[in-house]
């Protein structure tokens, strides 16, 4: 039988998110730093479902205290995700690397781990998912959004934010990496936003702080200034939204090495360019973070489609109007699925009927338990 890092690996390679194998089992490696032998076992018998301590107790033959501990202790590690809902006991849930588990080491990295994670990202990049069906959307900064009715609210941050009930924020764990590593940008660190109950987790686990819907406003208004992209997850009804740099973003990062970065990004945006208004300042190629927009050696502004995620950060720059934010042909906008739920339904069928059986299992398996418990409880 596989030790049990190996098995966890597997596992958590069958979820929508991907754990694929490298040939010097540096994935492995990453899960030994992370999780205790007794953690690894305890997170096999976890799903993406919440579940109450005394389920998963079950599954794993363990006493209800001793799983309870153990489930406090990796939520409290950014291992897996606990929920706390008001006048509930708490559920837990298994997390996946990306995002999940490696976010979840914000505040908690060192130079092993980040050596670990550099090592392994191209492979997960190029073997995972995220090139067939992205976890997170891209929308613009709000001064860039197209004034139509066609524009629905879950594509504009503002109202995203409006439909919020509790907000957190915590630090950006893609930019701590990179100054670990020496390549810091000095850009704001506290930057990621969580939503309701996610906002309370984040707070739970000393992760972040509750804020006002004021002081997120003025989070994304000094985002614009920076220059970062706006990532939501790809869902109308977001539970995060991320405000990433291309020099430190994991995702960005490796999206502005391919040649067509617009396709791999959920956004029904791009930029119009007239160049009969461009006063050729180059304000738009300094904040491009793709290269859409780059100077000739003749310093004339040359824009290529390909390159644009629609993250509208060179309207906000552009003294002439010379770009505008526009929405793309219907045939052309992705659509976006209602919830976590359905972005995960969608993932697993893109990689086939595998994973897809893999979720419909484990939710038949949840309600399944979850009737056993509530009979037992009865008699």
């Amino acid at each position: 039988m596989p030790d049990i890092y190996t098995q966890l690996a597997l596992y958590l390679d069958s979820l929508p998110a991907g754990f694929p194998p490298t040939e010097d089992g540096v994935e492995l490696k990453i899960l030994e730093k992370l999780f205790s032998e007794e953690e690894a076992a305890l997170a096999l018998h976890l799903s993406l479902l919440n579940e109450a301590a005394p389920i998963i107790a079950h599954k794993a033959g363990l006493p209800i205290d001793r799983t309870t501990n153990l489930l406090e202790g990796m939520v409290e590690k950014g291992l897996i995700s606990g929920s706390y809902p008001e006048g509930a006991p708490p559920t837990y849930a298994v997390s996946q690397f990306v995002i999940g588990f490696y976010e979840g080491q914000v505040d908690r990295l060192d130079q092993e781990i980040v050596d670990l994670v550099e090592a392994y990202v191209p492979t997960y990049f190029e073997q995972g998912p995220w090139k067939q069906y992205p976890q997170v959307r891209t929308i613009p900064v709000n001064e860039a959004v197209p004034i139509t009715s066609e524009v629905m609210p879950y594509l504009q941050a503002k109202a995203i934010l409006e439909s919020k009930t509790q907000i957190a924020v915590r630090n950006c764990v893609c930019r701590q990496e990179m100054e670990i590593l020496g390549q810091g940008c000095g850009k704001p660190m506290e930057t990621c936003l969580t939503f309701d109950g996610a906002a309370l987790n984040t707070v739970q686990t000393g992760k972040g702080r509750l804020i006002s819907k004021e002081e997120a406003f003025q989070i994304l208004k000094d985002a614009q200034a920076a220059g970062l992209v706006l990532q939501p997850a790809n869902s109308q009804n977001p539970i995060m939204l991320c405000l990433c740099c291309d020099c430190c973003c994991g995702v960005l990062r490796h999206i502005k090495q391919e040649p067509n970065p617009s396709e791999l990004v959920a956004n029904p945006f791009i930029a119009q360019y007239d160049p009969t208004l461009c006063t050729e300042c180059g304000a738009c190629v300094e904040i491009c973070p793709m290269d859409a927009l780059s100077l000739d050696d003749l310093g004339s502004v040359h824009f290529d489609p390909i390159r644009c995620i629609g993250c509208g950060l060179c309207t906000g720059v552009c003294p002439s109007g010379a770009i505008l934010l526009v929405q793309k042909p219907k045939s052309e906008q992705p659509k976006i699925p209602k919830n976590t739920t359905m972005t995960y339904l969608n993932i697993a069928r893109v990689q086939g009927l595998g994973k897809v059986f893999n979720l419909i299992k484990m939710w038949v398996l949840h309600q399944f338990r979850r009737i056993t418990m509530r009979e037992k409880k009865g008699q």
